[in-house]
């Protein structure tokens, strides 16, 4: 039987492992015709030659994984496992790209291989579709592209909207002014940015107006110059309203838009302006449609499951 001996060297081994040694757990249910048993710092896998081979080449990119994230977990283990290995390669010197340096030294990157995608697109286009269910990263990515654009004195200033459509709750019922009222809409928006600015700064920058989170009906009648501006949730956008937004770009201005058209809040019989908008400029030169998916997944390992459960319904009827 044919021997491997993998050291772990810079990386905590009790870290990589995990805790009751549930990351080589994970793997192994990957290589279950190998042997494999974690002790120290050493990793020991006995099996073909051929096998061996395989699980050597993917335990060195778990460990990239781990320097460039301090971490690994189930999800990151599955898509570096079940990766084409090709595409991993290749996107492995831009994964280690840090977009923003977040709140008590966080390093903000792109993680998976259709986020890196969504970062090399908003590169190379003004004007950039982000389109995936939900926990994909979409709106999270967008924002530090956002942030790091600002950092970098590329743009003056940041727009953060979206359409204030209910999902099945009436806002006309919440208390408070309309600004209290559209808040709860904006949490995420506001999440991601307490992530990658300091709460002094933040609160600097949207008192000022350099950082500005309204409902899409604000947009109307403005001309977004030097602006980096993400419309998040687009899939609840109407045709007037998806164009009113995409007609508003000004000079020098990033457009992120980002939707899942599996989540649409419309009335019935009422056309989503994500669909048809991806439609009718999917051919447009400077235009760019990244599409993400469960495999994107960064949140509880469950919501991958659940994203799956629902599409395979959504495929039956």
């Amino acid at each position: 039987m044919n021997e491997l001996i993998l050291e772990l060297t810079d990386i905590s081994p009790r870290e990589f492992f995990g805790q009751g040694n549930e990351n080589i757990n994970l793997i192994k249910k990957y290589f279950p015709k190998l042997k494999i048993v974690a002790r120290g710092s050493k990793i020991k896998a006995y099996g073909d030659e051929e096998l061996l081979e395989e699980f050597d080449k993917r335990f060195d990119m778990l460990a990239n994984h781990f320097i460039k994230y301090n971490k690994i977990d189930e999800n990151s283990i599955e898509r570096v496992l079940t990766s084409t290995g090709a595409d991993e390669t290749k996107s492995s010197e831009k994964a280690g790209e840090t977009l923003v340096h977040g709140v008590a030294g966080r390093l903000i990157k792109a993680q998976t291989a259709n986020q890196r995608k969504l970062v090399d697109a908003a590169k190379k286009n003004d004007m950039v579709f982000a389109i995936g269910p939900a926990g994909t990263g979409k709106t999270y990515t967008g924002v530090a592209l956002a942030v790091k654009a600002l950092k970098e004195k590329q743009v003056k200033r940041i727009i953060l909207t979206r359409p204030a459509v209910e999902a099945g709750e009436n806002l006309g019922f919440l208390p408070g002014d309309l600004k209290e009222k559209l808040d709860p809409y904006m949490q995420p928006l506001y999440d991601a940015l307490r992530d990658m600015i300091s709460p002094e700064k933040l609160t600097h920058y949207i008192e000022n107006g350099t950082i500005q989170i309204a409902p899409m009906a604000f947009m109307r009648g403005r001309t977004l110059d030097n602006a980096f501006v993400i419309l998040d949730e687009a899939q609840n956008t109407t045709h007037a309203q998806m164009k009113m937004f995409l007609t508003r770009m000004g000079k020098n201005a990033k457009f992120l838009i980002t939707g899942d058209p599996g989540q649409i809040d419309l009335p019935r019989r009422v056309i989503s302006g994500l669909k048809e908008a991806i439609l009718v400029l999917q051919n447009v030169e400077g235009i760019s449609v990244i599409h993400l998916d469960d495999k994107d997944v960064i949140r509880h390992k469950l919501v991958k499951k659940v994203i799956s459960a629902y599409k395979s319904i959504e495929h039956q009827n």
